[in-house]
C-alpha cells in the first residue's frame, strides 16, 4: 500500500510558510477513475446517437454528487465516531466513502440535469452505467492504496498485510494483520461487470437494460463482498444482521425486479433508434 505518492516539505513562498504538501494515491486514482468513466460515457453516448457533450457534462455533475454523497453517508453511519473526533472528518478526503451514499446522491442530480438538458432518461443512463462501474473498479484500487475499506482478518494464502503507519493514523487500517484484500475483490468484480455491460450494450432489448443490469449485478456482488469486509465504517441495521450496504443492496434488487417488466414492456429498443 502506498497512501502517499510523495510529500513536498514545508517551504516559504513570498514570505508565507506553505506545506508540507502531500499527493495521495487515492486522489490520483480517483481522478483517473473520473476521466476513464467520462471517456467511456462519451463514447457510448455518441455511439447511441446522444449529444456526447451533454452526457459528459451530466457525468461530471453525477460524479461530484456521487463523491459528496459517499462521504456524507459515511459520516451518517459513523456519526458517533465523528461527533467525538470531528478533526477526523478531514481524513475523508484521503480515502473512500460508502458507495451507495454516492449512488443516492447522484440519482436526483442525474434526473434533474437529464430533464433540463432534454436527454432521454433511460438511454442516457445506459450510456453512463459502464463508465460508472469502470470508475468504481479503478477507485477501489485507490482504496487499496489508501488502506481504507479493508477486509476482515483472514488466513487465506492471498491475505495482505498493511504496514504504513500513516494509513493507520489516517483511516484506521490494522497493521501487520493478514486481511482479505476486499478492495481488490471488488475491483476485479467491477472490471468483470464493466466487460459484461460493454458486451451487452449493442445487444440490449430495451432502454434501461444496461443500467438495470449494472445495478442488479453490483448489488448482488456487493452483498456478498460485505461478508469479507472488516472496516467498522459501514454501519449496520437490524441489530447488526446486515451492513448498511447490504440492506441497500437488497432494496436495489427488489427495485430492479419490480422495474424490469415495465422497462421490457415500455422501452423496447427499435432497430432504427439503436443504429442496427
Amino acid at each position: 500500500m502506498f497512501p502517499r505518492l510523495f510529500t513536498i516539505p514545508a517551504f516559504d513562498l513570498f514570505g508565507r510558510n506553505l506545506g508540507p504538501l502531500t499527493l495521495h494515491s487515492y486522489g490520483v486514482l480517483l481522478a483517473i477513475a473520473f476521466l476513464a468513466g467520462l471517456y467511456v460515457a462519451a463514447r457510448l453516448a455518441k455511439r447511441d446517437g446522444l449529444d456526447a457533450s451533454k452526457v459528459t457534462d451530466l457525468g461530471v455533475y453525477v460524479l461530484i454528487a456521487g463523491l459528496l454523497g459517499a462521504k456524507l453517508l459515511l459520516v451518517v453511519v459513523e456519526w458517533k465516531h465523528y461527533e467525538l473526533n470531528p478533526g477526523e472528518i478531514w481524513s475523508l478526503f484521503q480515502s473512500g466513502g460508502v458507495f451507495y451514499g454516492g449512488l443516492l446522491g447522484a440519482l436526483p442530480v442525474a434526473w434533474f440535469f437529464a430533464r433540463r438538458s432534454g436527454l432521454p432518461g433511460w438511454r442516457t443512463a445506459d450510456a453512463l452505467a459502464p463508465g460508472v462501474i469502470l470508475g468504481q473498479a479503478v477507485g477501489r484500487l485507490g482504496c487499496f492504496a489508501a488502506g481504507c475499506c479493508h477486509g476482515a482478518p483472514a488466513e487465506v494464502p492471498w491475505a495482505v498485510r498493511f504496514t504504513d503507519v500513516y494509513a493507520a493514523r489516517s483511516v484506521g487500517t490494522p497493521l501487520d494483520t493478514p486481511l482479505h484484500p476486499t478492495q481488490l475483490y471488488e475491483s476485479a468484480v467491477a472490471f468483470a461487470i464493466f466487460g459484461a455491460l460493454l458486451w451487452l450494450f449493442p445487444r440490449r432489448r430495451f432502454y434501461g437494460q444496461i443500467v438495470a443490469s449494472y445495478a442488479l449485478l453490483y448489488a448482488v456482488a456487493r452483498f456478498c463482498l460485505e461478508f469479507f469486509r472488516g472496516d467498522p465504517s459501514r454501519g449496520f441495521v437490524f441489530g447488526g444482521m446486515l451492513s448498511t450496504s447490504q440492506f441497500i443492496a437488497l432494496l436495489m434488487v427488489l427495485a430492479i425486479g419490480a422495474a424490469w417488466p415495465y422497462l421490457v414492456k415500455n422501452h423496447a429498443v427499435t432497430a432504427t433508434a439503436d443504429g442496427r
